[in-house]
């Protein structure tokens, strides 16, 4: 029988990393705080005492020189998993991402290989203001060379992050500190779930239906699922059924459980903590929007994410550009006017 208890996503990623390097010695992390400390956000908690300083580095304030290294460890045999405490601080080390880890295979031929889990926390919601609050999957997700990971639950987090060690190739795995579990920060719930002690692996663009329902699709990802969940809870209350999708990862992205419950339903909204532009919910639409011979709209896709504007730091302002769980709930109610009207109509 297997076994399983709850955890935390902070635990489930921990546990995950731990399983990996007793399996392969060639794993090892590195990054800022992650080893006495556990991680800012404890993704790397207990990991120091069980395997010593040579396999967890705490590493100097130099995301270039930590991030580099990682790449340079990987493409000589190693499989290091790096964490980049904040996503936001991306740009102090761009070039290393963007034009070492992401294209150095392809500038070799195919030749070297740089199995990279880049690890690191994003979202908001904490008043943590511009510098600290961002998403920015859609950012990596829109450079090829980089596989992009985004679970919303213990369980998924495990499994995903297993799959991500073994991947030989980069993988950016991004846990919103929303959903972490963290003791001094509010999280959803529902995020902490059963998680079995044994290994497991979750293939990459595989999209999950968390929730199935009728009248209209809510696509999401990280902890807007859970805002979701919350959402479709209130809907049913009012006679209402939403459908609810993780996508998961972004890259690989799975398009066809999208559009397969876009079918079913014939409305879609998509609820997204990245900024609006030129982001995940545009290309989710563009998607649907593709196949419409196929797929029959009853309402037009209505799109629910950050303005394009610096994450706010004063908490009213924060919880305006944020979607949160009353404005997926009144996005979906809009989606089905049309069919309320009927109803009343007739």
């Amino acid at each position: 029988m297997t076994a399983s208890r709850k955890l935390t996503m902070a635990q489930a990623i921990s546990e995950a990393i731990a399983q990996e390097m007793e399996r392969d010695a060639k794993v090892f992390v590195m990054g800022e705080d992650i080893g006495k400390y556990g991680g800012i956000f404890g993704a790397t908690g207990g990991l120091l005492d069980k395997f010593g300083k040579d396999r967890i580095m705490d590493t100097p304030i130099s995301e270039t020189a930590f991030i580099g290294t990682a790449t340079g460890a990987a493409a000589a045999g190693m499989r290091p998993i790096v964490e980049l405490m904040f996503v936001d601080f991306f740009g102090v080390c761009m070039d290393q991402i963007y034009n070492h880890l992401a294209k150095n295979t392809y500038m070799a031929g195919g030749n070297i290989r740089l199995p990279v889990v880049l690890t690191t926390a994003i979202g908001g919601g904490y008043n943590d203001a511009a510098q600290h609050s961002q998403c920015l999957y859609a950012t990596f997700a829109h450079m090829p060379g980089i596989k992009v990971v985004v679970p919303s639950n213990a369980y998924d987090a495990k499994g995903l992050m297993i799959q991500a060690i073994r991947d030989d190739n980069p993988v950016m795995f991004m846990y919103h500190k929303g959903i972490m579990g963290l003791p001094w920060m509010a999280y959803f719930e529902g995020s902490s779930n059963e998680v079995p002690q044994e290994p497991y692996t979750i293939a990459f663009g595989q999209a999950k239906v968390v929730r199935e329902g009728k009248d209209a699709t809510i696509v999401s990802i990280s902890q807007m699922v859970q805002k979701a969940l919350v959402a479709a809870d209130e809907l049913a209350r009012q006679g209402l059924s939403a459908e609810v999708i993780d996508l998961r990862t972004l890259v690989p992205l799975d398009r066809n459980t999208v559009l397969k419950s876009v079918a079913k339903t014939g409305r879609l909204l998509i609820a997204d903590e990245d900024y609006l532009g030129y982001g995940l919910s545009g290309e989710i639409s563009a998607t649907v929007a593709e196949n419409l011979d196929t797929v029959k709209l009853k309402a037009p896709i209505k799109r629910l994410a950050v303005p394009n504007v610096p994450i706010p730091y004063s908490r009213p302002l924060e919880q305006f550009v944020i979607p949160q769980v009353g404005s997926i709930v009144d996005g979906v109610r809009k989606l089905l006017e049309t069919r309320v009207a009927a109803a009343l109509a007739a």
